[in-house]
């Protein structure tokens, strides 16, 4: 259950959601693009990638990426950032056109839907609820990685990634271009992520919910202090947003 929180509850029509570890299978996806990248970056060198992938918060020896950590939702030049500072004189000039091309190249290769994710937006498309969906990968890399899921896709009014002009997670630019592009307040708006950078945006944007998802690598103690709500999945939205609307005043 929700609980109600002492300030006043708006109804919630926008619902902005989070790509990676929300509506696409984090690991099944990033694993194999965050390994290709490290290791481009490196110049091929093995053991030089698997250096930049723990500095950057993911184990080469066991594949499970720390939450919060740079690979676990940063953009592209926040992960440039700390390859270059792993690589130093070895980082190359290109660094930033590596990690882009394989946020967009990976995505298209290796994308997975998260398993109802599909209908579950369908179904909230069609109850009324506006949708959006605001990444911290490039839009490139937004569209390839949903170019298969096209039905999908195209269900989200707003797409908005890190290089859109709005900034990057945690900053709230995001979620206040949403707000504006549906023509509702933030406090109309809802976030829907796995990460703590997800629920912050939310909270900078004035948004009024904020729901933590566990599909990606942060636990129910990481996003809690963070979200009005963790879920298990988005399969359990609905039953949320309906809750909500059950404590809401009339």
């Amino acid at each position: 259950m929700i609980a109600v929180s002492a300030e006043p509850m708006s109804q919630i029509s926008g619902l902005l959601f989070d790509k990676d570890g929300t509506i696409l299978d984090f690991y099944k996806t990033w694993v194999p693009i965050n390994r290709k990248m490290a290791l481009e970056a490196a110049g091929g060198d093995l053991a030089l990638s698997a250096d930049v992938l723990r500095a950057a918060g993911h184990d080469p020896d066991t594949n499970i990426v720390t939450p919060g950590a740079v690979l676990a939702g940063g953009g592209v030049e926040v992960i440039a950032a700390s390859f270059a500072e792993t690589l130093k004189d070895r980082a190359p000039s290109n660094l930033i056109e590596i990690i882009a091309e394989n946020f967009r190249d990976g995505g298209a290769k290796h994308a997975i839907l998260i398993e109802g994710a599909h209908e579950q937006m369908t179904a909230l498309g069609s109850s009324g609820y506006r949708l959006g969906l605001a990444t911290n990968d490039t839009v490139e890399g937004l569209e390839a990685s949903l170019g298969k899921f096209a039905e999908l896709r195209d269900i989200f009014e707003f797409r908005v990634g890190c290089d859109s002009g709005h900034g990057a997670k945690p900053e709230p630019g995001m979620g206040l271009a949403f707000a504006h592009a549906m023509g509702l307040a933030p406090s109309a708006c809802a976030i829907i992520g796995d990460s703590i950078h997800d629920l912050e945006m939310g909270k900078r944007a004035g948004f009024g919910l904020r729901v933590g998802v566990l599909t990606g690598p942060a636990h129910r103690e990481d996003l809690e202090p963070h979200a009005d709500v963790v879920i298990d999945s988005i399969l359990e939205l609905a039953k949320v947003l309906d809750e909500r609307r059950s404590v809401l005043p009339t």
